[in-house]
């Protein structure tokens, strides 16, 4: 069996992480590819950067030139997962909906501790999407960017803890998700301070995965996910163009590096 994971940013060191987590949890006999995508921010933390992963995940799959089995989307609350499943027959697994739908196995009620609160309002629009809010006690923020996790990682992993057992003293969270991918790694720190179970999206969505393809499951052409209607696509793929970098005023041209 061999499983796709994507990375929705462009850090490299990142998706390598995310590879080990996916790798450590996957079964005898199951390979697991990471993926970083052709184009697209170095940490997603918005609307703009993740509608952009969106279409660089779909393209980076799209390319993949060998068979596989089932994909894994590595971002937590990011767009895009639909769009997948409308191009492939696979199973395509979402590692925000992979942590909570396996944290309501584990207790009552799950909180989901990020990044950056900005992020905040996309991961609980995707845990509505999935209609798997009822049972979430809060999402929290670190209050730490998604690339803190690499460069200052004793003060985000303190953040993070600290959020968590706010989440199970003052919100009555049973179970802890770590809402970013970059977090795989993180769990026994989190269940030592919490003593709570604490689920990574990464692993969860393995295991899920490899649930589906082992029952010989696909996703549905039915209706929803039927592949894209025949048509010409303008001006697709861009021409490849110098990166650029977003100015401070959000009315100004895109500056060139």
């Amino acid at each position: 069996m061999r499983i796709l994971v994507v990375n929705v940013n462009t850090t490299e060191s990142m998706t390598a992480a995310i590879g080990l987590s996916a790798a450590a949890a996957a079964s005898p006999g199951t390979e697991i590819v990471p993926l970083t995508p052709l184009f697209g921010a170095e940490s997603v933390e918005g609307n703009y950067e993740s509608y952009l992963a969106a279409i660089a995940v779909m393209e980076t799959v799209r390319a993949y030139p060998e068979p596989f089995d089932a994909v894994i989307q590595a971002g937590y609350g990011e767009h895009g997962r639909e769009g997948l499943q409308e191009l492939l027959t696979v199973p395509v697994v979402d590692i925000t909906e992979a942590a909570a739908s396996t944290a309501m196995f584990l207790g009552h009620k799950y909180s989901v501790v990020t990044t950056l609160d900005r992020t905040v309002p996309l991961i609980e629009d995707r845990l509505k999407l999935a209609g798997l809010d009822a049972r979430c006690a809060s999402v929290r923020a670190s209050g730490m960017a998604v690339l803190d996790l690499e460069s200052d990682p004793a003060a985000a992993v303190e953040a993070i803890v600290t959020e968590a057992e706010r989440a199970v003293r003052d919100d009555r969270a049973e179970v802890i998700c770590l809402g970013c991918g970059g977090m795989a790694g993180l769990t026994e720190q989190v269940i030592e301070r919490t003593g709570v179970p604490v689920v990574d999206g990464v692993a969860a969505a393995v295991t899920i995965a490899e649930s589906l393809v082992r029952l010989g499951l696909t996703t549905s052409k039915s209706r929803t996910y039927a592949p894209p209607r025949p048509k010409r696509i303008v001006n697709w793929p861009p021409t490849a163009a110098p990166g650029f970098v977003l100015a401070d005023d959000p009315h100004a041209a895109a500056a060139m590096a």
